[in-house]
């Protein structure tokens, strides 16, 4: 997938700069607290961390806090650009560990290319950190720097740049050798490429089986064998007895190849003098040794993996480092040993075996994987990486006796992976990718708004739907020529010329006509309202789905597509819903735009809609009907209501969980359910809230958006008898492009 540079450095410097904040998870508000969090309070953890050190991990942010350290020596792809030019790799490699495991990260660029001022200062944040990552640092010195600071500190430190790609290339070779039906122990293996992954590859492929002798490896001055002089002891390592003068003369009957170099390298003739079933594994980026089509071409038995997401068997270290940190964290480890990078290697290869479910095969537009030539190794989005990688690097630290901290049951530890991220924030990709199945055409009335142009580009190009964009023509192509998009992207209709409109405009008419609209008024519509335009585009069947609102107020797009498509039948009225997405948890809230003050009835069929909607993104839903009594506390009309709507939903639809009426925190507190209210429908916290009026829902919404870290998406129009969907003024690009994906989801179905 590609982005423009305009794009990148927008992302990256727009709102707050960068892509990290840290954040206070201690409430510090009022003096009492403000108390706690520093002096006078602060000075009791102080002093039993001075009684005992290791108290450090249970009253400090140190047991889940990693340092990522680099110099910018050896940046993938960029070479020696310095500290501070590579600080965007490092808070990119800080999002990443938040992402996929919730480990938190300061990123340090140490302004020196002096192993011994970085070993000292390595070792001088050992206090701070519960582990540190090395990264883009240049060969031969990182294997220095990591050595020392192995030998000398008491948490993990893990050169990622080494031992990532050997990880994941090491389980995707264990792997490829069972399929190709060879045995490690007589691999012969030729490895282009001895930086630092290039050694460490090879040595953990000698610690699972392959012989240090049958490797040939090869550097920018050819092979290494013993007649060289110029060898480090690193390389001198894989010196071989036998010198090659090629390339092609060491590939000649054997069995694999690793490139870590550069593109081309690896020509259609060598690959063909391999021995039968080669595996390669061709990781130079962003332009593999060969290409996979070109290795299919020379050789059709040919097992092959690359670091590109667009060709099968993708070698991502996002499969490794922060699995491997969340694991050592969590038993305190002291070290990462040899053990626990083989654990990961065996978790990774043995979860290639296991079914896959569908919530991976959703993430990748519904392909289908089993264990074979194309999938020797887990998708970087498979989510049980985490619950099958971290545990085992947990165990092997504990086995090993390098864990401070023991786990007992492994169960529970499971699902508080599970329940780390959750497979709640999840959504917006799954719905992206639903898209990607089926995609849709979209029509933008407000095409004229350079945040709409910027999502309509990226629904194109990653292809959630075709975008058709609505305003005046020389408007819209300048602003896409300024933005650097292509418009070939895009369908425009400008309604001063569009040959639509009067079609449009009669169609509409004779809906209408009973209704006050006269054929004037329609024409006049149609030619000066984008949305009555849009939306008859839907009605027609000539576009998929509408998505307007980001400068209109919330009448001005809901009304036109009432008045021209309607609503669904049996369906007396329409509801919004919002997505609130927060601590990997997602909460459906509605009715949060349209119904001012619904009765129970009007509320247990939005309760309903909302249940059904949710489905889509393969949730189970769970609702709750809020006010402010718990069933029955207190006897008043409008608590009455929820109980009462609560009532007909399990009449109406008993297939729906449904319980109320509850306050907000019973509804979202699994332990009050269970404890204060066993005999509640809802066993866990709901996920579907539906509030009594607008007011309530309207500010709940809106206050969670604003003042906590929540994502909030919609809303999502439900009810409509085609998808139309009302985005908040001013929504932001990504906000654009979510609910684009929604729509083309619910146009599909």
């Amino acid at each position: 997938m590609s982005v423009t540079k305009e794009e990148a450095l927008k992302y990256h410097s727009e709102g707050r700069k960068g892509k990290i904040e840290v954040v206070a998870t201690k409430p510090c508000y009022t003096a009492r607290e403000l108390s706690l969090a520093y002096t006078p309070g602060v000075a009791d953890p102080c002093l039993e961390i001075e009684k005992n050190p290791e108290d450090v991990y249970e009253y400090t942010a140190k047991g889940n806090l990693v340092a990522v350290v680099s110099n910018g020596t050896a940046v993938l792809g960029l070479g020696n650009i310095g500290a501070a030019a590579g600080k965007p790799v490092m808070e990119g490699k800080g999002v990443l560990f938040k992402r996929f495991a919730d480990i938190d990260v300061f990123d340090i660029e140490l302004d020196t290319e002096d192993p011994k001022e970085i070993i000292r200062t390595v070792q001088l944040l050992e206090p701070t950190f519960g582990g540190i990552n090395l990264e883009d640092i240049k060969a031969p010195e990182c294997f220095e720097i990591e050595r020392e600071l192995k030998k000398t500190m008491n948490i993990p430190v893990f050169h990622d740049d080494q031992h990532g790609t050997a990880i994941i290339s090491c389980a995707a070779l264990i792997n490829a050798t069972e399929i190709a039906g060879k045995k490690m122990e007589d691999m012969k293996l030729v490895v282009v490429g001895a930086g630092a992954a290039g050694i460490a590859c090879s040595n953990l492929y000698v610690t699972a089986g392959v012989k240090r002798e049958n490797i040939s490896m090869f550097d920018t001055k050819g092979h290494i064998h013993k007649g060289r002089t110029d060898l480090n002891e690193y390389k001198a390592a894989f010196a071989q007895e036998e010198a090659f003068d090629s390339l092609e003369a060491a590939l000649n009957g054997a069995d694999g190849f690793l490139g870590l170099s550069k593109g081309g390298l690896l020509k259609k003739e060598m690959v063909k003098g391999m021995a039968d079933t080669p595996i390669i594994m061709a990781m130079a980026n962003p332009d593999p040794e060969i290409t996979y089509p070109d290795a299919l071409e020379a050789r059709s038995d040919v097992i092959m993996a690359t670091g590109r997401s667009d060709y099968p068997n993708q070698v991502n270290n996002v499969l490794g480092f922060p699995f491997i940190f969340r694991g050592a964290l969590d038993v305190k480890a002291k070290a990462i040993t040899e053990d626990m990078k083989m654990a990961a290697v065996m978790a990774l290869a043995n979860l290639a075996k296991e079914e896959v479910p569908d919530i991976v095969k959703k993430a990748y537009s519904g392909e289908e994987f089993s264990f074979g030539r194309e999938y020797i190794i887990p998708k970087p989005f498979d989510p049980r990486v985490l619950w099958k990688v971290a545990p085992a690097i947990a165990k092997a630290a504990i086995e090993g006796g390098v864990a401070r901290k023991e786990i007992e049951d492994w169960h529970a530890y499971e699902e508080e992976l599970k329940e780390r991220l959750g497979f709640s924030q999840e959504i917006i990709r799954l719905m992206a990718h639903k898209a990607q199945e089926n995609p849709k055409k979209i029509v933008y009335p407000e095409g004229e708004n350079e945040n709409i142009i910027r999502a309509a580009n990226a629904v194109a190009v990653e292809g959630i739907g075709f975008p058709i964009l609505v305003g005046r023509k020389e408007v819209i192509e300048d602003k896409v020529s300024e933005l650097g998009f292509n418009l070939e992207n895009f369908e425009i209709h400008d309604l001063k010329v569009c040959e639509k409109v009067e079609k449009y405009a009669s169609q509409y008419h004779e809906k209408r006509k009973r209704k006050g609209i006269t054929k004037v008024i329609a024409e006049k519509l149609m030619h000066r309202r984008p949305n009555y335009f849009g939306a008859m585009m839907v009605e027609t069947g000539e576009a998929d789905a509408l998505i307007s609102g980001v400068t209109a107020f919330y009448p001005e797009t809901i009304k036109p597509a009432l008045e021209c498509i309607g609503v669904k039948p049996g369906i007396t009225r329409v509801a919004g819903m919002h997505v609130l997405i927060r601590n990997g948890k997602a909460y459906f809230l509605a009715d949060t735009s349209v119904n001012i003050n619904p009765t129970a009835d009007e509320l247990a069929h939005i309760a309903i809609l909302a249940a059904d909607t949710v489905k889509d993104f393969d949730i189970e839903p769970r609702v709750a009907m809020l006010s402010f009594s718990d069933f029955g506390s207190v006897q008043h009309e409008e608590s009455k209501k929820m109980r009462y709507a609560a009532q007909l939903v399990n009449e109406l639809r008993p297939d729906i969980i449904c319980d109320g009426e509850m306050q907000a925190d019973t509804a979202v507190d699994s332990y009050i359910l269970k404890n204060e209210y066993p005999f509640s429908k809802l066993q866990t916290h709901a996920n579907i809230l539906i509030f009594p009026n607008l007011s309530a829902a309207n500010i709940t919404y809106r206050l969670m958006d604003k003042l906590t870290s929540t994502t909030a998406i919609g809303p999502i129009m439900m009810g409509m008898n085609k998808p139309v969907h009302v985005l908040q003024r001013n929504a932001s690009v990504d906000d654009i492009i979510n609910m684009s994906a929604i729509a083309v989801v619910e146009a599909g179905k």
